[in-house]
């Protein structure tokens, strides 16, 4: 499968990093899944607002459940950046 929209400069926090590593997680996994359309832990009416944001130019929202944690992976409406960060961080 391929992207479905860019992603722009990729970005993490120091607590993402680190729960992905404690959790051995290579991040381009989620990564890849964000890119492609699934979404993740996402409600089903943010998973279809998600779908018209790629559409339409508007910002992409991820979430995936890492053990008890929350990561998100966030892409900027511009497609200049997409941020991975915990979702206690935002």
């Amino acid at each position: 499968m391929r992207a479905r929209f860019k992603l722009g400069q990729i970005l993490s926090t120091t607590a993402a990093k680190q729960t992905l590593a404690n959790a051995q997680i290579d991040p381009r996994h989620l990564i890849m899944r964000h890119c492609q359309g699934d979404w993740g832990d996402v409600c089903e009416e943010d998973a279809e607002l998600n779908n018209d944001a790629v559409k339409y130019g508007r910002r992409l929202l991820s979430s995936y459940l890492i053990g008890d944690e929350k990561l998100w992976i966030i892409t900027e409406s511009d497609r200049s950046a997409t941020t991975l960060l915990m979702a206690d961080e935002y």
